[in-house]
């Protein structure tokens, strides 16, 4: 009977013990996306309308929930959770988090809010993220703003919960320049476009009477450097997007093309072209200087700086064929990294500085990859008939480049596209936009 009774003992010790342990381990526990590790599940996240007192705060707290929504989708990483499943509703979650009702359903992560007008006709919007298994909140924070700032407002707190979550940066309130693309393939009429990364707030910057082409965004993003036909010479512009005023870059002789910032704002890289040869500038944006960075017979063209800006990449065919090369910021150094079959194109550092981001033609298709500074490393993430053109998110985790079909006998077809794809490979999807699109560039996070 004594064995009995000690053995009995002991197994509800250790039950006790087990149910502790697996209610600390939990309690403890954080939802969490580790990103680096490649292909993830997404979370399963619960979403709800923010909730307001009036009529019209509760619409804007629907609009805010479903663009957060939208967001979060879009990076695969979570899986919003169907709001008809919802059991408590949100009117009562200012008062008590009910973790079951939302455990029942599956949701990992919990998100809720509210919308207030205030008396000087501002929204005040509060959003809080709650960790459902751990039942704790993660983070919470509060905005105000004009009411028809509500969009933006949505992006920023999708970064929030992003960041909180992956302990990335987001990449939600940013905008993406491009081209719009209109008219049959023989008399293309193309305008420089701007819009949110979610294809909302879209509206033109040219009026299509010259073709534009490689746009690019500053480091402050309200300048955009891109090339335009001026007397049917390809030339570069800067185009200040809160005035519109645009002015040409340099009295080169020749054309000039390839525009793109360096990291700190203060200088562009482009290719000059002159009796047949391609050499890389750089123009000091506040003397208006611009100094010959290589020297070679061969065609030198699409640079791009690292981070530190201490580097460029940039493609060459010195060596028969277009290749990519890394050099200083002077030719001496020059030194090619990339080795695979075919020819590669477009190379775009990564604002991390980890990869360099390209277009590769081989057997009469095209791919969008990646390798790292040394040329190590190589993949590709996408093909198709024509990828080209890529660029990246601000995290540096995340590719958009553009997608053109191939044009059929009688004319038709050869549209143009946008789509965005994760350094996995995986989730590639289209951008909206309203009808064709090219030569995406992304913004750094809005200030």
């Amino acid at each position: 009977m004594k064995n009995i009774m000690n053995r009995l003992t002991f197994w509800i010790a250790s039950k006790i013990f087990l149910a502790f342990t697996f209610y600390s381990f939990f309690a403890c526990a954080e939802v969490r996306i580790d990103i680096t590790r490649g292909v993830v599940s997404p979370i399963p996240v619960a979403i709800t309308e923010f909730y307001g007192s009036s009529m019209q705060e509760r619409q804007v707290g629907a609009d805010i929930a479903q663009v957060i929504t939208s967001d979060l989708e879009s990076s695969g990483l979570f899986k919003p959770v169907d709001k008809k499943a919802f059991l408590q509703q949100p009117e009562s979650l200012n008062s008590k988090i009910e973790f079951n009702d939302w455990r029942v359903i599956n949701a990992q992560a919990l998100v809720s809010g509210n919308v207030k007008r205030q008396d000087d006709g501002r929204l005040r919007v509060e959003f809080r993220l709650w960790d459902v298994v751990a039942e704790t909140q993660m983070t919470g924070l509060a905005y105000f703003t004009k009411t028809d700032n509500w969009r933006r407002v949505s992006h920023i707190i999708a970064d929030a919960i992003y960041k909180r979550i992956t302990g990335e940066t987001g990449i939600f309130d940013t905008r993406i320049v491009y081209i719009a693309e209109s008219g049959p393939q023989t008399r293309r009429i193309t305008r420089l476009a701007i819009m949110d990364q979610d294809g909302a707030n879209q509206r033109f910057l040219t009026d299509g009477q010259a073709l534009v082409l490689t746009p690019r965004f500053s480091p402050t993003t309200q300048e955009i450097t891109y090339l335009s036909f001026f007397n049917d010479a390809p030339r570069v512009y800067l185009f200040n997007i809160e005035t519109g005023r645009q002015e040409i870059l340099g009295t080169f002789k020749g054309m000039t093309f390839a525009p793109r910032f360096t990291p700190d704002g203060n200088e562009v890289l482009m290719s000059h072209a002159e009796n047949g040869n391609s050499d890389i500038y750089l123009m000091d944006l506040r003397t208006r200087r611009a100094r010959r960075i290589t020297r070679h017979p061969a065609i030198d063209t699409s640079p791009s700086a690292s981070p530190d800006g201490k580097r460029i990449v940039f493609n060459s065919d010195r060596g028969g064929s277009p290749q990519i090369y890394i050099m200083s910021r002077s030719d001496s150094d020059a030194k090619r990294i990339s080795f695979g079959k075919g020819r590669y194109s477009t190379p775009v550092w990564s604002p991390r500085g980890d990869l360099i981001a390209f277009t590769r033609q081989y057997k009469g298709r095209f791919f969008i990859g990646v390798m790292r500074p040394d040329g190590s490393g190589e993949r590709m993430l996408s093909e198709s008939f024509l990828d080209e053109g890529p660029t990246w998110s601000p995290n540096g985790r995340v590719l958009m480049f553009f997608r053109k079909k191939r044009t059929e006998r009688g004319g038709g077809g050869g549209e143009s596209y946008i789509f965005s794809v994760d350094l996995t490979g995986h989730n590639l999807r289209r951008v909206v936009t309203p009808g064709e699109a090219a030569h995406p560039a992304w913004s750094p996070l809005l200030p």
